[in-house]
């Protein structure tokens, strides 16, 4: 019996071989090339493959709240799936290291993602002060909470915070008589960002602090609910730097 054919395939194996490697030192190479966002983005891709960058619920944050923040002008065009991804990370560590229960409305701490970034409000209710009566000085447990901010932001160095204090309408405070709700808000916001920094953040990641007193009621509150009395931190994605 004749044997016919010629078994010269043996360097297509080895041709497919080499091309693979290469690709595989050219994804090394540009992954070295990254910053951290990107790499721990990666990483998370391979521990959980499954699991989408833009994944609509973070856990605290209800699927109703994200699709209607989607539907507000710019749908996060502004920030990227790595961005957001950080930004979700952020927010379930938080929620882990407060011990936050999304349907509980009593929550002392609340978070949403918007177009702007993640905003966080600490809201100083009767039965769980965050500042001492019409003062700027912290509770213990006020104190906690912002350390708590301070040590998951101080992470981060792609953010600019933004400080707002708001106050309800019809607050009136036990001080001097030119020391009103104006004052009061504008005062919160600023020991809020001394406590950010004096446990971690960068100073120089303060892009502004404001009083806002009771122009700025929360959404679906009456203006003078309680709910209304907060301090808001937002942490907006700075695009001109990179992490450390």
């Amino acid at each position: 019996m004749k044997r016919g054919g010629h078994h010269g395939g043996a360097w297509k194996v080895a041709y497919a071989d080499f091309i693979t490697a290469m690709m595989a030192l050219f994804l090394v190479l540009w992954l070295t090339a990254q910053d951290v966002r990107i790499k721990e983005a990666v990483e998370r891709a391979f521990r959980n493959p499954f699991s989408s960058l833009t994944k609509e619920s973070v856990g605290i944050i209800p699927n109703k709240d994200v699709q209607a923040i989607q539907t507000q002008k710019g749908q996060f065009d502004a920030i990227s799936a790595v961005e957001m991804e950080m930004l979700r990370k952020i927010t379930e560590d938080l929620a882990k290291m407060l011990q936050q229960n999304p349907d509980d409305p009593n929550n002392a701490v609340r978070m949403e993602l918007t177009p702007d970034g993640l905003r966080v409000n600490v809201f100083d209710r009767t039965q769980k002060p965050i500042f001492e009566p019409d003062s700027e000085k912290f509770t213990e447990y006020g104190a906690w909470v912002f350390s708590t901010l301070a040590w998951e932001i101080s992470r981060y160095h792609t953010f600019k915070i933004e400080l707002e204090g708001h106050t309800e309408t019809g607050h009136t405070t036990s001080k001097r008589a030119d020391f009103g709700n104006w004052e009061l808000s504008a005062n919160r916001a600023n020991a809020a960002r001394r406590k950010l920094i004096q446990n971690g953040v960068a100073a120089n990641q303060i892009a502004k602090v404001a009083g806002f007193a009771d122009t700025q009621p929360m959404p679906e509150v009456q203006p003078q609910d309680e709910a209304n009395r907060r301090v808001t931190v937002l942490l907006k994605i700075d695009s001109g730097s990179h992490p450390m």
